[in-house]
């Protein structure tokens, strides 16, 4: 599913299921050093990370903490939102 089509489906199910008091987003991911990024050529994920602003690539757990946040009382009043985890990649 493209990037467009996650958003635009978490912005009509944040909409469709709020009255129920579910709420929903979503989480897009940067380059995340996982077994999957393991298999890529160096040359090709040392591309990658030298287009993200940080420079590095994230752990899983950084993006972990984010879903915890996003299941949490703490955000109990946000929904349809899209969180970006990807060390500023998309600000370019």
């Amino acid at each position: 599913m493209a990037p467009r089509a996650v958003r635009l489906l978490t912005k009509t199910a944040a909409i469709q299921y709020a009255p129920e008091k579910i709420r929903v987003n979503s989480i897009h991911p940067g380059v995340i050093l996982t077994p999957m990024t393991d298999m890529m050529p160096p040359v090709g994920l040392q591309q990658l990370i030298d287009a993200t602003p940080l420079k590095r690539g994230a752990q899983p757990e950084e993006v972990g903490w984010c879903a915890l946040f996003l299941a949490s009382d703490e955000s109990s009043f946000i929904t349809g939102s899209e969180l970006v985890v990807d060390g500023g990649y998309t600000a370019q």
